[in-house]
């Protein structure tokens, strides 16, 4: 039976355009793309990668950690 592994990642639009992507729970696991489409594509991949080297390397996956996200307004 598969194991089903849920990772948060975090998108921010990039001045030069496109997006750039972070899956926070794997140090050093983010990517790019022009558009979310193909950012999350392309971190999905990244993601997998990573995986397979923790799976090679005999290292136990990362679990799901809740995470609280919020936003600090402020205005001058």
């Amino acid at each position: 039976m598969p194991c089903v592994l849920d990772f948060p990642v975090y998108y921010e639009q990039d001045e030069a355009g496109g997006y750039v992507v972070v899956c926070p729970a794997l140090p050093g696991c983010y990517s790019q793309g022009d558009d979310l489409t193909d950012a999350e594509a392309n971190i999905r991949g990244c993601i997998e990668m990573c995986l397979d080297e923790m799976e090679a390397r005999g290292e136990e996956l990362p679990t799901a950690k809740p995470r609280l996200t919020g936003h600090i307004v402020i205005a001058r």
